[in-house]
């Protein structure tokens, strides 16, 4: 903990006087000692009390002098780092409906997956914070405009149907637009809320061909970066996934690197899932990242606690001890 991790750092100069305190009371003792070794006639004083005090005599000024330090590092209130729930933040979950998606090199399939573990995520991630859902395959759409109500998100979640073609940049400028939307509604402060678009995702973009077409997925991703909306890409599959359209066996690889790039351009984070346990790892770790955040905040509890407690026992051994208090 250095100076500047306390509120009021001055009040650490009151140590000084704890320390001033002790070393006064050594003094004191020691020319109590030199004045009875001068004066003292040994033989009677042997007769007269020959149980003389020991060591545990200082044992109330010591944890009296502690309590002192203690509590004037309390005064000087020393913060620490703090998680804190954030209650003003969105997020937008994408996930990608695609035929792909139908694939099962996932049990039960690549979608039934998602959806179990989209689900926790809904449940898992911090009350105060507004979770929409934007499903795509050649177009975007929003089922759940952010809000806290999770049962709707959750409902519309069980509810996802496949089609054709990936519109991976559709999908990011459909959620970009929906927490754009809430910030014009809520209002009240010139910093709109923060916000991170969660998109997951099994295959390569199709429509449009070019991911730096003006509506395509990295073109999608710096408009992201510019409005400081970080997109966390998962890519969720296996490199052996297929699916059967008109009898035809179609293979439907993951693709990692397109979605990294996403993450990259975006300032957001990117993960891989081969498996139901992987992506509810994945959603986990960023339940973390986007549910709380970092603060400094008051520390001195612990410090006062202490504090009275050594105190009190300073008191409560003087009286054990000496039968007065100090």
């Amino acid at each position: 903990m250095s100076f500047s991790d306390f509120a009021s750092p001055w009040w650490l100069l009151f140590l000084l006087v704890v320390a001033a305190l002790g070393a006064g009371y050594v003094v004191v003792q020691r020319r109590r000692h030199a004045h009875t070794l001068r004066f003292t006639n040994f033989e009677l004083l042997e007769k007269v009390a020959p149980d003389r005090p020991g060591p545990a005599r200082h044992v109330p000024i010591a944890l009296l002098l502690v309590g002192l330090a203690l509590l004037t590092v309390a005064l000087a209130g020393p913060t620490a780092e703090q998680r804190v729930p954030r209650n003003r933040a969105t997020v937008v979950l994408v996930i990608d409906v695609s035929l792909s998606m139908e694939a099962t090199d996932v049990a039960p399939s690549r979608l039934a997956a998602a959806q179990e573990a989209a689900k926790s995520f809904a449940d898992d991630l911090t009350p105060g914070i507004n979770l929409g859902l934007v499903a795509f395959s050649g177009t975007a759409s929003v089922l759940v405009s952010p809000t806290t109500n999770r049962a709707a998100t959750k409902t519309a979640i069980d509810h996802l149907q496949l089609s054709e073609r990936t519109a991976t940049g559709e999908a990011i400028f459909t959620a970009m637009q929906s927490i754009d939307t809430l910030s014009a509604v809520l209002g009240g402060s010139d910093q709109a809320p923060p916000a991170r678009i969660v998109l997951l995702s099994d295959g390569k973009q199709t429509v449009p061909e070019s991911p730096d077409d003006p509506r395509g997925g990295f073109t999608a991703a710096r408009q992201a970066a510019d409005k400081n909306i970080p997109v966390s890409t998962i890519s969720f599959g296996t490199e052996n996934g297929t699916v059967t359209i008109e009898d035809e066996r179609i293979p439907v690889p993951v693709d990692d690197p397109s979605l990294e790039e996403i993450a990259k351009l975006s300032g957001g984070s990117f993960f891989t899932a081969s498996s139901l346990e992987e992506l509810e790892g994945a959603y986990d770790t960023l339940e973390e990242q986007i549910g709380f955040e970092t603060t400094r905040g008051d520390a001195s509890r612990p410090w006062l606690m202490f504090g009275v407690f050594a105190v009190a026992a300073g008191l409560v051994a003087a009286m054990v001890l000496r039968q007065r208090l100090p």
